[in-house]
């Protein structure tokens, strides 16, 4: 195991190899067996191209022999940034297979988070584009690399400037032993509810049970096809069961660049795709532009979680698209509810559904961590075979995050109805839900405050029609004050990524506080009317 991550008790990791949830499966095996018994099959079909299962397993193994030829041993841990496209999945593979650990960015980050996690994980290498979307990686990577002595390799998928092309580093593939399945297999990221996010290490056991288990939930195999169009480093699209259930199943991977409808539709009718996943704020633009489209959408199940569904817009939805939508809500830490395919409509639009496995203990506890009365709202409490027992390099937190027998605290509020679905009713800790990405605001507060013109600031969730949640920073100046677009600008300059910049600004003398002293956000979302001249907040248009 890891050193900094947490490994199960050995009487419930004995338990879950023998009620068969853990069976000694790891990541590094994805592939093989549709490239050994079909591997002219499709694999993936990326950019207008399209990759084959023995082409993809052969790319893998020559980026693992190629990672091998540099140095890189098992344990190390690289951070990869890529967009949705054929590289990153077989630069997931060829980690796996290597040994080493692959801890997964989002497209949007910037220097300030990439830098951050290139130092929390003391990472070996960084895995990025050249230029995506306007924005020159390699000068990113060449400030951190300025900083980070340890950090040795940075290999780019595109024009490597000073650094190594990814494709510079295959190798003819050699045999290396293979992992063992209670090791850490990879690093996602956390909501970031209390500054930046941690570090979530996922072994092949409990990350491949929930490959296993989303995909036979969802009726994903090998006839099937699954469609991403949020970021593949998101959990819910990389392994819910997402593109790597898709692979472990042998069915097609179609990566998309965004979830806009004159992508995703062409894509779903081309490639006959049957699954695919969605955050809220984008179902009613595809129900509003699917009569567009020459598209049949019978066959398509559509996964929709991330952020609160209005049930009227989920039964709306599925009834102009002519789909089947299930509920989900889950967290990169393990925990997955969610409805299925053949539950009623009522189950499958209002509720969260039931747990992934039978094996998942959920506990709805009090402010005591006391067991709430059935059907009351209380925090949720979980431990189960996908659930992870500690954050990376983080014994303080987790000592706080996580109860003496194991149980994670969610900080997310719910309740069970009497057929044993879950309903979140909201949650404890302090993130904007900004249409699915989640925003820290301690982490956005610190960056602020390092402004000549704020003395302090709180950020805070406000509503939005489209994205569900935005934020908003009330802001007490220093002297002069800062415009919207001048933090923003100030931010960016910081290297912050774009979903964490302030969506509006509001200039206030002072903050509202609870009876023990804290910043009472509760008082400023409610705020509908704003402090001097009662006009609205200052918003980018």
């Amino acid at each position: 195991m890891l050193t900094g991550a947490v490994p199960w008790p050995a009487e419930f990791a004995a338990r879950y190899r023998r009620e068969g949830y853990w069976r000694d499966e790891t990541l590094a095996q994805l592939l093989r067996g549709p490239a050994g018994s079909a591997g002219a099959r499709t694999a993936v079909v990326s950019g207008g191209g399209r990759t084959s299962y023995a082409e993809l397993d052969s790319r893998a193994d020559q980026i693992a022999a190629g990672l091998r030829q540099l140095g890189v041993v098992a344990g190390d841990r690289f951070v990869v940034q890529l967009p949705n496209t054929v590289d990153l999945l077989a630069v997931c593979v060829a980690l796996f297979r290597a040994g080493a650990i692959p801890v997964l960015a989002l497209p949007a980050h910037r220097r300030a988070e990439i830098g951050y996690l290139c130092e929390h994980a003391d990472a070996a290498g960084l895995v990025i584009p050249g230029v995506h979307l306007g924005f020159d990686h390699r000068a990113m990577a060449r400030e951190i690399r300025g900083a980070l002595p340890g950090l040795r390799h940075v290999l780019v998928a595109g024009e490597p400037g000073e650094f190594t092309a990814l494709t510079d580093v295959l190798a003819p593939p050699a045999e290396m032993p293979p992992p063992d399945p209670a090791d850490v297999a990879l690093c996602l990221l956390s909501g970031g509810t209390t500054g930046l996010p941690k570090l979530i290490p996922r072994t092949h056991h409990d990350y491949v049970c929930q490959l296993r288990g989303t995909a036979r939930e969802m009726g994903l195999d090998d006839s099937g096809a699954y469609l991403a169009v949020l970021p593949v480093a998101h959990n819910a699209a990389l392994g819910c069961p997402g593109v790597l259930g898709a692979l472990r199943a042998g069915a097609k991977v179609v990566l998309a660049a965004s979830p806009a409808p004159d992508e995703a539709f062409p894509l779903i009718a081309a490639e006959a795709v049957t699954l695919t996943t969605l955050m809220p704020a984008f179902l009613p633009l595809w129900a509003t532009t699917a009569g567009l489209f020459e598209v049949d959408l019978s066959r398509l199940v559509i996964e929709v979680g991330g952020a609160r569904l209005d049930p009227e817009v989920a039964s709306s939805a599925e009834q102009a698209l002519g789909c089947t939508i299930t509920r989900w809500f889950g967290m990169a830490e393990g925990l997955l509810t969610f409805t299925r395919t053949g539950e009623p409509a009522r189950v499958r639009h209002a509720t969260e559904g039931r747990p992934l496995w039978p094996a998942d203990e959920i506990r709805v506890v009090d402010a005591g961590e006391r067991d709430a009365p059935p059907g009351s709202v209380g925090e949720l409490l979980v431990r189960g075979p996908s659930v992870v027992r500690g954050y990376y390099r983080a014994q303080g937190y987790n000592a706080t995050a996580f109860t003496p027998s194991g149980f994670l605290r969610t900080g997310d509020l719910v309740r069970v109805t009497p057929e044993g679905n879950m309903v979140v009713a909201g949650r404890l800790r302090d993130v904007v839900n900004r249409g699915g990405e989640k925003v820290p605001t301690a982490e956005v507060e610190d960056h602020i405050r390092a402004h000549p013109g704020v003395k302090d600031v709180a950020v805070t969730a406000v509503p939005d029609p489209v994205l569900g949640e935005c934020s908003c920073a009330f802001v007490i100046p220093a002297g002069d004050p800062p415009s919207l677009r001048d933090l923003r600008d100030f931010l960016t300059g910081r290297g912050l990524a774009a979903f964490k910049l302030p969506d509006q600004m509001e200039l206030v003398g002072s903050f509202p506080n609870t009876p023990v002293g804290k910043v009472d956000k509760a008082a400023l979302r409610d705020i509908t009317r704003w402090s001097a001249g009662g006009g609205e907040p200052s918003r980018l248009q």
